[in-house]
């Protein structure tokens, strides 16, 4: 599942190679990942547009438009989510792709556009398209992104420890919700716990202010290493987090569970 790193990397795409490019065509006829919009909505709202600027908060991703000619005045936002297995994927007028998103063991092959789910084509013969097997990815105009909390790659220390300090909820699940803070999905989380040493289903009212700063820590650690390393997938206890997988620490075997319904792995040993 796209994590923050993922998107980003999707939003890295967009910026290097869609910006300044003018929307020739849309297709927005995928009734499901462009929902509520009716088929032709966005279309026509985008058509003779031109991609700005393209933004990210944690696992949401917006492109702000602008008018092709000379006045550039500002047009609706194209917001743009990953869903569990999306990728963004950008040609040239030749054909030639790049793409970002979604990590898939065996990649992409180039020209493979056969989950194709939402496309502009630009006037120069290129595209933009969302290319999602599973069809949870998301397109709409205007997304609400001011309802997000801060994103997990920048959130300062204060703000974390408000987002820490409000209600009993499982801390993993807190972790998790994207109002509180934007861009922890399932695997930072548990990488960020296990860093820390701290059970995913301790309620946050019941941690200490070393713990609140120890995980602190670790978000911030996991998601730069992460985005450093090229994905979610690189850090350190992603691959233990598998039946007979064993803690990368003190080599117990790890424990497994479901937390703010949520498939969780973690150190019996370790975590508590």
């Amino acid at each position: 599942m796209p994590e923050l790193p993922e998107v980003e990397s999707a939003r890295q795409v967009i910026d290097r190679y869609a910006l300044g490019r003018v929307i020739a065509d849309v297709d927005d006829t995928d009734t499901y990942v462009c929902r509520p919009h009716t088929p032709g909505e966005i279309r026509s709202a985008l058509l003779g547009r031109r991609l700005s600027a393209v933004h990210r908060r944690g696992k949401s991703m917006w492109c702000e438009t602008t008018g092709a000619g000379r006045s550039r005045k500002p047009g609706p936002l194209l917001g743009l989510h990953l869903g569990m297995s999306g990728k963004i994927v950008v040609a040239d007028r030749r054909g030639s792709e790049v793409d970002g998103g979604d990590y898939w063991e065996r990649g992409r092959r180039q020209g493979d556009l056969r989950f194709t789910r939402f496309r502009l084509t630009f006037a120069d013969g290129g595209f933009l398209a969302l290319v999602d097997p599973r069809r949870l990815g998301r397109v709409r105009l205007d997304p609400p992104v001011e309802k997000l909390g801060p994103d997990a790659a920048v959130v300062t220390r204060d703000e974390f420890q408000s987002a820490m300090s409000r209600g009993t909820a499982p801390v993993k699940a807190r972790l998790l919700d994207q109002e509180a803070l934007a861009g922890v999905g399932n695997l930072l989380a548990d990488q960020a716990l296990w860093t820390a040493r701290i059970r995913p289903s301790r309620p946050v009212d019941e941690l200490s202010a070393d713990d609140v700063d120890r995980l602190y820590d670790a978000v911030r650690e996991s998601v730069g290493d992460s985005l450093a390393n090229g994905g979610v997938h690189t850090l350190s206890f992603i691959p233990a987090r598998r039946a007979g997988g064993t803690c990368p620490r003190c080599g117990a075997a790890l424990q497994v569970g479901v937390v703010g319904t949520r498939t969780t792995w973690w150190c019996p040993v370790e975590q508590n």
